[in-house]
């Protein structure tokens, strides 16, 4: 059975972000990780050489197939940033007509600058994205 590619790395989060570029992108990934640490009230942690993770949780599918994924977090791309709410983004429609400009992924939500989108909206979909996915497999801290 293969194992997951993205893995909690050690690494130094204060390092990665210290890397971002350009510029108002590296303003931003401080600002989303301020957002998250207060929002989860866990620390941040790398997870593979991009993603700041907060929390973790560990599935296990009726395939057999089981591991430990980050639960909330996101990702300071070169165009734009990715959030990810593990559950996805099915049952969270009324947030995503609040939130501002952005675009779906599967469990990604896709946001060019954060002047788009609404900040107490993005909040409490990673509150309720939290809740929803401890309520499928536990969520704790790392």
């Amino acid at each position: 059975m293969s194992q997951n590619k993205t893995v909690p790395t050690g690494e130094s989060v204060a390092d990665f972000l210290a890397t971002v570029e350009p510029e108002r992108k590296a303003a931003e990934a401080q600002e989303l990780d301020a957002l998250f640490c207060q929002t989860t009230g866990f620390k941040p942690q790398m997870w593979g050489p991009s993603i700041i993770g907060y929390g973790r949780y560990h599935y296990r599918y009726a395939t057999g197939r089981e591991g430990d994924f980050l639960a909330t977090g996101f990702s300071p791309r070169k165009t734009r940033h990715s959030i990810y709410i593990m559950p996805g983004y099915q049952d969270y429609g009324a947030f995503l007509a609040c939130l501002g400009k952005h675009k779906l992924g599967r469990s990604c939500l896709y946001v060019n600058k954060l002047a788009d989108i609404d900040l107490e909206v993005l909040s409490e979909l990673i509150r309720t994205g939290l809740k929803d996915l401890n309520a499928m497999w536990p969520v704790q801290p790392d």
